[in-house]
Order: structure tokens, then sequence, then C-alpha cells
């Protein structure tokens, strides 16, 4: 992608909002004057403009407001929630519920999160029931606005809220299909994802990751990319945005303008992307592109500096060089464009809690997700608008695309949900089905130097050493399946020096050893070493591997750990651990599956982008 076809595209867009019909009625004096209708809509849905202008009439200032932000509440029920949900939401909001959360502010969305706190997701028919009361709660209101509920359910199991507790369906990671190379797979795997998520209220799932990872030491991106090929993420990116249709969810394409060559995670820091804007729109730009013109409804924010966008060193969250110059205007996107949670580092250490939202707004973002201290950034944005920081006009703006998009995706026509039925969809046997043999394609054999593998048939006296108590566990249990007696020696991402010496004591005598390993070459970008984790996996690799006993070696994270041991002859990658990637790998290894999966990323200094083994 040239930047000519980029700003050729932001002069068709400019001139088709030039061409766009401005309405002549006037708002009520407390209003701005009615924003211009967009050209997506001109002369394509005059009721439902009309529907969009009645809304806004009948809104006020603060509940415009209101419709910007993405906040996060604590608890399983809307109205009934734990002493624990209850101080959650007091800390935040200074309510005790969801519902009351939503009566407070009226906001546009609500995301959906397990392990930081709030605690919403157990099974189907309970969050299906949460999201009917939040909606409840929403439409009590006047006018009746339903929510964006969202969550991150990127697939794999590092970035997947509804784990396997859940019951929700366990598509593999990014990578895994940027391994598998299938469209086909690829929009499956989105269109399973979506089916599940929208049958228990879900309406934005923050995926697909449209990152193209080139930073072998990337510590936040790595297996959420489908890889290092630019056309190959941006074929994976477009299919999942027509698979997460498919299954009647709206998809955000993150995180824009590229998170893939970091060496900073924007959880804890502010990361700079150093590519040039020519290797912007050949590297970073066109899996955006790609997702843009598959129909996207909204794109995520990253928390990086990009000097060739914008060489004042705003985050691209901030940036309106970025926001709106590059996004809107070059390369035409008029969705919505959605803040990564502005409480990460990335955003929070450079902006007071009353400064990210005005600045993220007025680059050009529409919807503020998670601000550290809502009332402070409710009432900064509050507040600038009445003081003319921000316009009457660019919140009308926002406030359009924020209504246009429920309307788009039929919130306000189906805002509830069948919590009965939730169940089975999360249970349907095909989407099951469909997860293990989508696996079966992503496995990569990386090395087979000594012929290892298949194995050969017949019982076998098998250890399962190294990291993960589910994933050793997982392994083992696939081999006492065909036959095997197993011993396991969990050890974490760093084993001790004693567990090493128990792993290399367990090996003698035993028919093969297994090893999954969990970014065994990680370098702290700090010091330019590797972590002790590395140091210490990596030690473990390497006694095993002195014994005499056959050992496999299993990366189950980024693919890159077989460069801290490049003496061991039989490696593959899974790229992730679920349920269904533990049995592919344990297919692979007994010929029950030929290994098919290629490498998404190059392997520097021994192996190519595309390699990989077969049978």
């Amino acid at each position: 992608m040239s930047r000519t076809t980029l700003t050729r595209r932001g002069r068709l867009a400019a001139a088709g909002l030039a061409a766009a019909v401005a309405v002549a009625m006037p708002y009520a004096a407390t209003h701005a004057a009615e924003p211009d209708r967009p050209a997506a809509t001109a002369g394509k849905k005059p009721s439902q403009h009309g529907q969009i202008v009645s809304l806004m009439r009948h809104m006020s200032l603060p509940q415009k407001v209101g419709q910007l932000f993405v906040i996060e509440v604590y608890g399983r029920d809307a109205d009934n929630v734990s002493d624990a949900a209850k101080a959650g939401n007091q800390k935040l909001y200074g309510v005790d519920t969801p519902a009351q959360a939503i009566a407070k502010y009226q906001p546009g969305g609500v995301i959906y999160f397990t392990t930081r706190g709030p605690d919403n997701i157990g099974d189907a028919a309970q969050v299906a029931t949460l999201s009917n009361g939040l909606q409840r709660a929403a439409l009590r209101q006047r006018p009746k606005i339903p929510l964006n509920i969202a969550v991150d359910q990127e697939g794999g199991a590092l970035v997947a809220r509804f784990g396997p507790a859940s019951g929700a369906t366990q598509m593999p990671g990014q990578m895994a299909l940027g391994a598998d190379g299938s469209t086909v797979d690829a929009a499956r795997s989105a269109e399973v994802i979506g089916t599940e998520l929208a049958a228990v209220g879900v309406t934005q799932d923050y995926a697909p990751v449209a990152d193209v990872n080139l930073n072998p030491n990337n510590p936040v991106i790595g297996i959420r990319s489908a890889g290092a090929d630019s056309d190959a993420v941006s074929d994976i990116v477009a299919a999942e945005v027509g698979g997460f249709d498919a299954g009647g969810l709206s998809s955000i394409a993150k995180h824009f303008p590229g998170h893939g060559d970091t060496g900073t995670d924007s959880h804890y820091g502010l990361p700079e992307v150093t590519h040039s804007r020519e290797e912007l729109e050949s590297i970073d730009l066109p899996p955006f592109e790609a997702a843009i013109d598959a129909g996207i409804d909204a794109i995520m924010t990253a928390h990086v500096t990009v000097p060739a966008i914008d060489p004042s060193g705003e985050p691209a969250t901030m940036s309106e060089p970025i926001l709106t110059g590059l996004l809107r205007e070059e390369m035409g996107f008029d969705g919505l464009i959605v803040t990564d949670a502005l409480d990460m580092q990335g955003a929070s250490a450079t902006y007071p809690p009353d400064v990210a939202p005005v600045e993220a707004f007025l680059a050009g973002a529409d919807q503020l997700l998670i601000p550290p201290q809502m009332d402070t950034a409710y009432a900064a944005v509050l507040d600038a608008v009445k003081d003319g920081t921000i316009s009457r006009k660019r919140l009308d703006e926002s406030v359009y695309r924020i209504l246009k998009h429920k309307l788009d995706n039929e919130i306000f026509e189906s805002p509830y949900v069948n919590a009965a039925a939730a169940p089975a969809v999360f249970g349907d046997p095909a989407h099951k089905a469909d997860a293990q043999a989508i696996s079966d394609r992503t496995t990569t054999l990386v090395k087979n130097d000594d012929d290892l593998l298949p194995l050969a048939p017949g019982p076998k006296d098998v250890l399962v050493a190294g990291w993960g108590v589910d994933t050793t566990a997982g392994i083992a249990a696939g081999f006492q399946k065909r036959g095997a007696t197993t011993q396991v020696l969990q050890s974490g991402t760093t084993p001790t020096d004693a567990q090493i010496d128990a792993a290399v004591e367990a090996a003698a005598g035993k028919d093969l050893v297994v090893v999954p390993t969990n970014n065994a070459w990680q370098i702290n970008p700090a010091t330019g070493q590797p972590t002790p984790a590395s140091v210490a996996q990596t030690k473990l690799v390497k006694a095993l591997l002195a014994t005499d006993t056959p050992v496999v070696v299993a990366a189950m994270r980024n693919p890159y750990d077989v460069t801290s041991f490049p003496e061991a002859a039989t490696v593959l990658d899974t790229y992730g651990y679920t349920s269904h990637q533990l049995e592919s790998l344990v297919r692979v290894l007994h010929g029950e599956v030929d290994p098919s999966g290629k490498l998404p990323v190059e392997i520097p200094d021994l192996f190519p982008l595309g390699h990989g083994l077969s049978y």
C-alpha cells in the first residue's frame, strides 16, 4: 500500500463527506447544530439517519458525554452482587451495583473482565443474564439507548476472557491461525467466537489483532499476532472480520497504527514504533486497510508513539495526525475509533486522569475505554464541551457514530438474549469439532533431526517435565489415552536447580521426555540479557538433552524458544496451550495428524518464515 493510495482514498472520503446533505432542522437551544450526515449513510438509510437525529435531539449534554465512555463494572449480576463486587463498584463509581453505575453515567458501553477484578464471567447462562440486566438498566433511561457490551476474546489461551471454565469454545489464537494459513479456518474461528459471544449478549469483540509481529522480543503482542508477513496477516484479519459478522458480532481491529515491532509493553510503559513512513505503509497499515475494506465497524488505538507520523511524541491514542490525519482522512475510515484502555501506563503515565480522555477525544477517538478515574474523566470531557475546548459539532459527530453503530448492529432492535438457550450455543459439538480440526492444522514441526517422529507404536513410559500445570497434565493425559504410563514434573516458568535435577533423575529409564516451554528465549530489553525464566528453562531443556532418553521440546507460546537450545533434535511449536492445541500436539507426536503448520515468523539465524516439516 503506497502513500499515494492512502492519499487518494482520503481525498475520496473527504469529497464524499463534503457532498453529504446537511439537515436543516435545528436542535433546541440547548443543543449544538445537527451533524452532517456521514457519506456512508447518504442516500441509503434516511430512516436510520432520522432516528439518530431524533435520539440526539432528546439527549442532554451529559447523556451525550456518557455515550463516549466504555466502563468496567464489578459483579456477575446487574443488581445482586457480592460484597467484594460492591466494594469494587464503590471504589470506582461510588455505587453498589452495575445497574447503578449504568444509571449514574449512562455510558455507551461496558466491557467484561475476569482476572483484573470485575469477575463478570461465569457460565453462559450467568453472563447472558448479566447482559440482559445491564441492558435493562440502560433502557430504563430516557431516551432509551442500549449498551455496547464488549470483551477481549482474541482466541487462543493468552487473551481469552471466556476461558475453559465458562464452557466457551477455545479457538486457536492469531499466530496459530497464521501457521495454518487458511482464511477459511480464520473466518470459521471468528464465526464460532462471534456466535458464542452474541448468545450471551456481547455485542463487540476487541478482535482481531491486526498487528504484524516483527520483533521476536515483543512483550505484549507475540502470538496475539498472525505473524510477520503483512500480506498474510491482512488476509487473516479480513477473513476474521467476515467471520465475526457471520457470527452476529461487531469486531474491532487493533492496535492502530501497529504494535508489532515494539520492545515495551504499553500496559507498563510507552513504546515507540521506529518504522519510517514507507515501512508503516508496507508493513503495519495494510492489515488495517484490509479490515476497513472488509467492513470493520471499529478500530482500536495503540498507546505507542510513531515519530514518522507524529514527531511530537504524542501516543497514537492522543495524536490527531495519527487518528484524524491518517486513519480518518487518508485511510477514509468513518467507523468507530476506540481507545485502548486509558488506565494502561502507556496513557496514564503521561496524561493525568482529567487530561487523557479529553486529549484522546480531540485527537479523533469516539469511545473512551476504561478511564482510571471515571468521575474525573466524565467531568473533564463535560467541562471541555461546555468551555468550547471540544466543540458541540465534534461531540455530535462521535455520538452519531456510536448510535449508528448500535443501529447497524441491531442492538436497538434486539438488546436482550435468551439466557436459557446460551449454554447450548457454548456447548455446540460442531464448535468443539471445528476448534480441534483447525488446531490440528496449526501445529508446526520445526525439527525432526533424529526421525523420532512420528513415535513408534506401542506402550511407552513417558516423562512430561516443564512449564504449566494444565499444560503438563494435558499432555500426559493425551499419552495416557494412547496407553502410555506417564510421570509429570511441573516446574513453572522458572525451574529451580532442584527441579531440574529431579527431572534428569526421572528421565532415566524412560522411553521419552516431553518438555513444554514458555518463552524460553526471552530477553530483558532493559539489560539485553536473557530473563531468569529463559535461563532456567533453557537449563532444564539442556540438562534433559544430555540424558540418554529421547527428548521432544514443545514451545507452547512464542515459537522462538529453539534459539536457546539449537542442539535439540526434535522441536515443535503450538502457538498456544488450549486443550485442543495440547490434543493436536499429542496427535502429531503419534502420527495421527500430519503436521502442516508453517512458521508465520522467522526464527532469526535458524529458520525462515514458512518453514515447517511434515511426515
